[in-house]
């Protein structure tokens, strides 16, 4: 079906709803499994958003569906539209007390760049009286000003806190380790990727948060030392890097897109055996009340984390 263009887009919420499930799982099954729909409902759906949209947002393949470059830029549009629709929601299904005050923030630098912006967006809009203050440090410090009581709460990789028994902890995503290819690398093409197969390849080591700590102690536990052919604090230079072929990459799910910025692809295929995760959440000083604005906050974190 050809888009007219003279006529209005009349995609629906439901259609940007099954979407998006389609491209977080990879499959129509995948989606109506998560969705608790029949997979027609949601072929159907896909198709008629498709047709009005007038691009073809994935590409079929035998293992399954792969988002197309447009498909990826229309997805941007369609989780900001769910968000702000669930805003809305939100502000008029709910009296929210603005109360006025101060939130000190921490977070680390890989939650600032993928996880924070969403968290806090939704945040100002709903308690824009409250004065933020956030500070970006690694995970130690961070655990340091919480205990001394120097910030009220934040948001960080809980996988790397350490003194638990200080901090009250709530993890609200879990990122499973993935690896990422050039496009084309034979690897992609291997049914069942060991990490035996990996560690061989030249590997661009990303040297931020547990991440170096992480991929180091997992290709300990085969014996063998990693072939790092490049180590940076930058998640895009990590995708340049593997898009044109310097190396492959093994890095949290979290932040794996599919395009680098010069618009080269980058393919993404899980790796068999005991894998790392990533956990993503909250954290703040045990036995300490939480003020109203920190309290606001937190409930804002868990909403926002929700719909991702």
């Amino acid at each position: 079906m050809r888009f007219r263009r003279h006529e209005p887009m009349s995609f629906t919420i439901r259609q940007l709803q099954f979407f998006v499930a389609i491209a977080e799982q990879g499959s129509v099954s995948g989606a109506a499994r998560q969705l608790s729909i029949s997979q027609s409902s949601v072929t159907e759906a896909l198709k008629a958003l498709e047709a009005d949209l007038g691009v073809a947002l994935f590409e079929r393949r035998s293992r399954g569906l792969e988002i197309t470059h447009k498909g990826n830029q229309f997805l941007r549009h369609a989780k900001d539209i769910l968000r702000r629709v669930s805003n809305a929601r939100m502000a008029f299904g709910e009296e929210a007390a603005r109360v006025p005050g101060r939130l000190s923030l921490g977070v680390t630098s890989l939650v600032a760049g993928y996880v924070l912006s969403d968290i806090l967006s939704r945040f100002r809009r709903a308690y824009p009286e409250v004065e933020v203050r956030a500070i970006e440090d690694n995970g130690d410090y961070l655990e340091h000003l919480l205990i001394g009581g120097e910030l009220d709460v934040a948001v960080v990789l809980t996988s790397s806190l350490h003194d638990r028994a200080a901090l009250h902890v709530e993890t609200l995503q879990v990122s499973p380790y993935r690896l990422w290819l050039p496009l084309g690398h034979p690897l992609a093409a291997v049914e069942a990727i060991g990490l035996d197969q990996v560690v061989s390849e030249p590997l661009i080591m990303l040297s931020v948060d547990e991440i170096e700590e992480s991929t180091n102690r997992l290709v300990a536990a085969l014996g063998m030392r990693p072939n790092v052919a490049f180590r940076t604090r930058s998640v895009e230079a990590v995708r340049s890097l593997v898009a044109t072929g310097a190396g492959v990459a093994l890095l949290p799910n979290l932040v794996y897109r599919p395009w680098s910025l010069e618009g080269d692809r980058i393919e993404s295929r899980d790796v068999s055996g005991d894998l790392p995760t990533v956990q993503i959440g909250l954290a703040w000083r045990r036995g300490a009340p939480l003020s109203d604005a920190a309290h606001d906050f937190v409930r804002s974190a868990q909403t926002a984390m929700s719909l991702r």
